[in-house]
């Protein structure tokens, strides 16, 4: 039979505690980042959007977003790999781990590709003539207007819900 201990117990608990360890160190850099790093290369708007930890929970991707230009990304991104020792540091000292994951820093690639595509979706939207004006619903009314709603007469005193009803 398998007891509590045995291995079935460990990996029941694995992705929680794989889950609790990535956020202490989202928690830590966020706040390392925000207080404790004085680089002036860091930009202060510098934002952690994720940290993937591996299976074993000895390396930890820290994705960062930097609001800047590339050269302002990279800068960032260089000073706090210069700065991994003293964040490591502090994440070992709150997670009390036998062996604290080693951190790497990286640009949220996947995060860059979303504010891309929306950026585009946003310009065709610009650019489209605006369909709304040019026709009328299907049904011959605004579109743009509920038709439930245009119907109500909104000094109704029926619809006044604010005050208490007679029973």
């Amino acid at each position: 039979g398998s007891s509590p201990s045995g291995r079935e117990g460990r990996d029941f608990m694995r992705p929680y505690r794989r889950e609790k360890v990535a956020s202490v160190i989202h928690e830590i850099v966020s706040e390392a980042i925000l207080r404790r790093i004085n680089d002036p290369r860091v930009s202060p708007l510098t934002t952690v959007t994720r940290v993937e930890l591996s299976g074993d929970l000895l390396i930890a991707t820290v994705y960062l977003s930097v609001c800047g230009d590339a050269a302002e990304e990279r800068r960032t991104v260089t000073a706090l790999r210069h700065a991994g020792g003293f964040i490591q540091r502090m994440v070992a000292h709150e997670l009390e781990l036998r062996q604290c994951p080693e951190l790497r820093f990286e640009t949220d690639e996947k995060l860059k590709k979303v504010k891309q595509t929306l950026q585009l979706l946003d310009e065709n939207r610009r650019n489209l003539p605006d369909l709304a004006e040019a026709e009328d619903g299907p049904d011959g009314t605004d579109p743009g207007v509920d038709p439930v709603a245009a119907d109500l007469d909104l000094d109704d005193p029926d619809l006044d819900d604010s005050e208490e009803r007679d029973a």
